[in-house]
C-alpha cells in the first residue's frame, strides 16, 4: 500500500499541466497525421478512420442503392453505414462522426481525442474519491516529549507530517492523494499506445468513456444508472457485457463481507435481477432502434458476423494458424462436408469461445464479491478475455490497460518486479512483431514461427496476469 515517503509532492506534476500537455500533444499529432497522410504513402491514420468517415458519407447521402433498410429507414432519410463494406459497428459511431464530411475530415480524431481527457478525469475522480482514500497511510504520530527530555529528544518539524498537528496531517494526506492521482493519470494520458491510437482515428476512447462511467457508478452504489450505461457500452461493443457478472455479485453480497468465490446462488437477488432486466433493456432498446431504422444489415454486421468470424490474417491470436490452415476454399482445405464431427467442431468458430467464456465469466463469479474489488475484477476479466480471443490486435490491449491507474494503488509491486512484468508483456509483442514484419513487409512464408511466437505472447501476457492477480491487495485487507 501508498505510504507517505513513496510520493515526492516537490517534484510531482500538477493535474492542470498533465491534461495541458496531453492535450497539446494530441492535437499536434492530429495536425502530423494531416500532413504526413497527404505526403506520405504509409498512411499515419488508420484504415479504421478511412472505414468510420466513408460510413458517415453514406448515412449523409442516400441514394437508391444506399438507404437505411429498417421498417421505418424512409422516415428519417438517411443512407446505409453498412454499404461500405468491413463496417461492423453502431451506426451510432458513423452518425457521430457525421461532422467529418460537412465539417473537417479530422473531427473525428479529435473526438477521439476529447474522449482521452474525459477518461483522464474519470480516473482522477475514481482515484481521489474512490479508490485512494482506502490505499493511502500516513505514519504514525510520536509520543508526544517528557518535559524532562533532553537537547536530542525528538523535535516536531514541520517538513515532517508525522509530528504534525491533526488537521495538517489530514491536509498532507489529501495532498498526496491528489499528487498519486494525478501521476497515475499522467501514466495513462501519456502512454503512446494511447495517444498513438487515438490520434490515429481508433474509437476506442469512446468505448473507455462508457466503461470508465459504468464502474464509477458502480463504485457509487447507483446501480440502476450503472445498469443503463453497462447496457450502452454493450450496444457499443459486445465485450463489457461480462462486467455485469462481477456487478451482481458485488449486489448479492452488498451489506455482507462473504470470502472470495462464494456460491453461485447468492448472486441471484431481485436487485440483481432489476440490475439484469435493466442492463439488457437499454441494450434490447437501442438494438432495436438501430433495426427500426437499418434493419438486418445493422443485426449482422453489428453483432452476427463476430459470432462465425474467420479472420485468417495474421493477429496476436494462436487461433489465427488454425483458422488460416482451415480457411475455407482454399485447395488443400478438406471440405467442411467430408469431416468427421469432431473435426467439424475444432474447426468451428465457436469452439474458441468456450475456454474464453468460461474463464471470463469464472472470474467475475470468483473476483466480483466486494465493491473495492472491482477494478480488479474487470481488469482480470478483460485481460482474460483479449488473451483468449480468437481476433487480437494492438488496441485490444486498451481495453485492460485501461484499469491499471486504477489497480496499481492495490498492487504490493517493487520497482524491480514492475520493470520485469513490463518488460515480458513489451517483450513478448516485439518478439511476434519481429515476425510478422517479415510476413506483411518481405512477404516471407513464416506462418509456423509466427503461431510459435503467438503461443509465447499467450504465455508471457498470461504469466503477467498471473503475478498482477498474486501482487494484488484489496483496499478490504488493509
Amino acid at each position: 500500500m501508498l505510504t507517505l515517503n513513496s510520493v515526492r509532492l516537490l517534484s510531482a506534476p500538477t493535474c492542470t499541466s498533465v491534461f495541458a500537455v496531453s492535450a497539446a500533444l494530441r492535437v499536434a499529432l492530429i495536425l502530423y497525421s494531416e500532413w504526413h497522410d497527404a505526403r506520405s504513402v504509409v498512411k499515419y491514420t488508420d484504415v479504421d478512420y478511412r472505414v468510420f468517415s466513408d460510413a458517415a458519407r453514406f448515412i449523409l447521402h442516400p441514394t437508391a442503392d444506399n438507404k437505411a433498410q429498417g421498417p421505418f429507414g424512409e422516415w428519417f432519410g438517411l443512407g446505409d453505414p453498412y454499404t461500405r463494406a468491413t463496417y461492423r459497428y453502431t451506426p451510432l459511431l458513423a452518425l457521430l462522426l457525421t461532422p467529418n464530411e460537412w465539417l473537417h475530415p479530422s473531427f473525428g480524431k479529435y473526438l477521439f481525442a476529447a474522449c482521452d481527457l474525459l477518461v483522464g478525469l474519470l480516473m482522477h475522480r475514481l482515484l481521489v474519491s474512490r479508490i485512494l482514500p482506502f490505499t493511502v497511510t500516513l505514519s504514525p504520530q510520536p509520543k508526544p516529549k517528557p518535559e524532562n527530555a533532553g537537547e536530542n529528544a525528538l523535535e516536531p518539524s514541520k517538513e515532517d507530517p508525522s509530528t504534525a498537528t491533526e488537521e495538517s496531517r489530514l491536509q498532507t494526506r489529501d495532498t498526496i492523494i491528489w499528487t498519486r492521482a494525478t501521476l497515475l493519470v499522467a501514466s495513462h494520458l501519456l502512454n503512446p499506445l494511447v495517444f498513438t491510437i487515438s490520434t490515429r482515428g481508433s474509437s476506442e476512447s469512446i468505448l473507455s468513456v462508457f466503461v470508465l462511467a459504468t464502474l464509477y457508478f458502480a463504485y457509487g452504489g447507483q446501480w440502476d444508472v450503472t445498469a443503463i450505461l453497462l447496457g450502452l457500452s454493450t450496444h457499443w461493443k459486445i465485450y463489457p457485457f461480462v462486467h455485469g457478472v462481477a456487478c451482481l455479485g458485488v449486489i448479492a453480497s452488498d451489506g455482507v463481507t462473504p470470502a472470495r468465490g462464494g456460491s453461485w446462488t447468492r448472486t441471484v437477488t431481485w436487485r440483481g435481477i432489476r440490475f439484469a432486466f435493466i442492463s439488457a433493456g437499454t441494450f434490447g432498446l437501442l438494438g432495436a432502434a438501430m433495426y427500426a431504422i437499418w434493419g438486418y444489415p445493422f443485426l449482422y454486421e453489428s453483432y452476427l458476423y463476430h459470432i462465425h468470424r474467420l479472420d485468417h490474417r495474421h493477429n496476436f491470436s494462436p487461433y489465427f494458424y488454425l483458422i488460416y490452415l482451415t480457411y475455407p476454399g482454399q485447395d488443400f482445405v478438406e471440405p467442411l462436408a467430408n469431416l468427421s464431427l469432431w473435426r467439424r467442431i475444432i474447426r468451428s468458430p465457436l469452439t474458441s469461445f468456450v475456454p474464453q467464456m468460461v474463464l471470463t465469466l469464472g472470474a467475475g463469479v470468483l473476483f466480483g464479491r466486494r465493491k473495492a474489488d472491482l477494478v480488479f475484477a474487470w481488469f482480470v476479466q478483460t485481460c482474460v478475455f483479449v488473451l483468449f480471443n480468437k481476433v487480437c490486435t494492438s488496441q485490444y490491449f486498451l481495453w485492460y490497460t485501461l484499469f491499471l491507474p486504477l489497480l496499481i494503488p492495490h498492487l504490493s509491486l517493487g520497482p524491480r518486479q514492475a520493470v520485469q512484468l513490463l518488460g515480458v508483456w513489451v517483450g513478448t509483442q516485439a518478439l511476434w512483431l519481429s515476425e510478422a514484419y517479415k510476413l506483411e513487409f518481405l512477404g516471407q512464408n513464416v506462418f509456423f514461427s509466427l503461431w510459435v511466437r503467438s503461443l509465447v505472447y499467450v504465455v508471457g501476457h498470461g504469466w503477467v496476469l498471473a503475478r498482477i492477480m498474486e501482487k494484488y491487495r484489496s483496499s478490504a485487507d488493509a
